[in-house]
């Protein structure tokens, strides 16, 4: 039998991609949360220095993890999505995160990660994109000329703009810009709002860009 509390439960995790972030921020913080250290009371002699009261010896602080974040690249969780199979024993539930990863410097990729926790889904999107990236051609900050990207029934324009202007663009388009280095661009998603294929579409766009060589 199904229980309903459950399934309110993993429906609040999943609502917003801030939210699963922070889940992920919270599970590093109590990884490398130093051992605080009580002081002695005034006149109580201090205890010796191998070992503590009750015979424990000293606690030394967790080394600390890298995070999602200390790898020098930009990776931002575009979308996660909870995914159900039926099979003979029941329903099982699971998520899948869309992550895009990109060194803002030109290279850039997306992965798309599934597994029955938010936090491992989305670290196996990371080392999907990091394997499948692509270089996009830039014209300063912006990209070089006007293109159509496609994916399904979802097509992205992308069009350079001037200095200032900023990244006009959705969500999942914002992420992939940011990812490659392209803080100013005008952008319009047709038809399908999918963040799966506005993602898909948006890269085909970029891969197809072409480069200006100056003679």
């Amino acid at each position: 039998m199904k229980d309903p509390k459950k399934n309110e439960e993993i429906e609040e995790v999943v609502k917003n991609v801030a939210q699963a972030e922070a889940i992920l921020e919270q599970e590093e913080a109590l990884k490398v949360a130093p051992v605080e250290e009580v002081a002695p009371a005034a006149g109580a002699q201090p205890a010796p220095k191998g070992r503590r009261r009750g015979g424990d010896r000293e606690r030394k602080p967790a080394p600390k993890k890298t995070s999602l974040t200390d790898s020098g690249m930009v990776e931002k969780v575009v979308s996660i999505n909870r995914v159900s199979k039926t099979t003979k024993g029941g329903t099982r539930l699971a998520f899948s995160a869309l992550v895009v990863v990109g060194d803002a410097k030109g290279k850039v990729g997306y992965g798309l990660g599934k597994a029955s926790e938010v936090a491992t889904a989305i670290k196996k999107g990371l080392n999907s994109a990091r394997k499948n990236m692509i270089f996009v051609a830039r014209r300063g900050t912006t990209i070089t000329h006007e293109i159509l990207g496609e994916c399904g029934s979802a097509s992205v324009l992308l069009k350079p703009a001037s200095e200032g202007t900023g990244v006009i663009a959705s969500g999942a388009v914002r992420a992939v810009c940011d990812g490659a280095g392209i803080s100013n661009i005008l952008t319009k998603c047709h038809r399908s709002n999918n963040p799966i294929n506005v993602v898909k579409a948006t890269f085909d766009g970029l891969s197809r860009l072409k480069v200006i060589r100056q003679n």
